[in-house]
């Protein structure tokens, strides 16, 4: 029950990204494997303010991409 604990810690708008930026990415990828790994990074990325993610580099909408830009270029 672990990981159920873990996916609940996502918010509903964190979670439709997530299942959108991988299904973007179509067949082959362990969307749940992968996922799974990077709960705490996503969760945390997620509870920063605008300006936060700005100075990452990066924008709310594209969290999934920016913790997994090491694995898949998009």
């Amino acid at each position: 029950m672990q990981h159920v604990a873990n996916i609940a810690i996502l918010t509903p708008s964190l979670r439709d990204r997530l299942d959108l930026f991988f299904a973007t990415l179509g067949q082959g990828v362990n969307a749940y494997a992968v996922r799974r790994k990077r709960l705490g990074e996503l969760a945390r990325l997620d509870a920063m303010s605008d300006a936060e993610l700005s100075a990452l580099g990066t924008t709310r909408e594209r969290i999934p991409h920016y913790v997994f830009r090491d694995l898949f270029s998009v």
